[in-house]
């Protein structure tokens, strides 16, 4: 088994906030912070869960930008942050 490393960006909209993954473009939501991130995980989990049962998890991956041929267990992205603005 191998870990994934993705990117959480959370923000607040009206009373709710929203959880984002950009690498595997999900999103989740909840009434805090902390409900938001857990929501965000269960949606990667679940994505993650469909696709190996379609057979499509390896090419979900390598689209989102993960290199799989690597014998490390943290899958690195190459992928960058070159704008960010509050």
């Amino acid at each position: 088994m191998r870990n994934l490393v993705v990117t959480e960006e959370i923000w607040k909209e009206g009373n709710m906030y929203t959880a984002y993954c950009p690498e595997l473009d999900v999103a989740s939501c909840g009434r805090d912070i902390e409900e938001a991130r857990k929501n965000l995980v269960e949606v990667i989990e679940i994505q993650l869960e469909e696709t190996a049962k379609l057979g499509t998890l390896k090419s979900f991956l390598e689209d989102a930008g993960y290199d799989l041929s690597t014998s490390q267990l943290t899958l690195q992205l190459d992928k960058q942050s070159v704008y960010f603005t509050l």
